[in-house]
């Protein structure tokens, strides 16, 4: 299995830190952000990693982390050239995946724990799709699972206050098999104009192919608001 780490977009929600840097470079206690997710992916063994992020940035992570050597990885890079979604950032990877599976990992998340346990589990049948949820106090901020008989009905996105499935957001840690490809060619624009991840995922549930773990530990969207920023140093 190899792993995508999306570095990009522009961090408005955390401006006026984020006018002159990407906020995955910005530090979250002792190291910058996407230390943590690099050290992330290495844990659960997946050493071969594509860091793809926007324009005006790129040369900044290669500028940090070079080949990765330092991490005990190998990093591999590429650009997105606008906003145009997660899933977007993903169908750049379909060279570097080479026919095997993929971790697909936010980059402004932070997670207590680590996976290697259902990521060797997904690399032993690489079928399908896997999520990795957990239960949050603010669901109407995240893509949220409806489960019915310990099986995922349905992903909202971002429901409304008060109408929200469940407690469990679906965070941003992907595996998916090599079919992710196929599905972000057929994908149209959402409202927003982008290619929605939430979307990728429905289509793999309409699939019956769409498997999920309920994670121990706290998470962080390092992203989402300073209040979470803080938040997540804290933790």
């Amino acid at each position: 299995m190899k792993g995508v780490l999306l570095a990009g977009g522009t961090g408005s929600r955390l401006r006026p830190l984020t006018y002159v840097t990407n906020k995955h470079l910005l530090p979250v206690y002792d190291r910058p952000m996407i230390f943590w997710s690099i050290e992330l992916l290495k844990n659960a063994g997946i050493t071969e990693i594509l860091l793809i992020s926007g324009p005006n940035h790129a040369g900044h992570f290669l500028n940090l982390l070079g080949s990765g050597k330092d991490h005990g990885v190998k990093l591999t890079y590429e650009v997105q050239e606008e906003a145009g979604g997660i899933a977007q950032a993903m169908g750049l990877a379909k060279s570097f995946a080479d026919e095997e599976s993929l971790a697909v990992l936010l980059g402004d998340n932070i997670f207590e724990n680590d996976v290697k346990g259902p990521v060797e589990e997904f690399e032993k049948n690489p079928v399908g799709a896997k999520v990795f949820l957990t239960k949050v106090e603010n669901p109407e901020w995240y893509g949220v699972a409806e489960i019915k008989d310990d099986q995922i009905t349905n992903i909202i996105e971002k429901p409304k206050k008060g109408e929200e499935p469940s407690d469990l957001a679906v965070t941003g840690l992907y595996l998916y098999d090599n079919n992710v490809f196929d599905i972000v060619e057929k994908l149209k624009p959402s409202d927003r104009g982008e290619l929605e991840v939430t979307d990728v995922n429905n289509a793999y549930l309409r699939d019956g192919k769409l498997q999920y773990v309920v994670l121990d530990g706290w998470w962080a969207d390092c992203g989402e608001s300073f209040e979470m920023y803080l938040k997540s140093q804290n933790l």
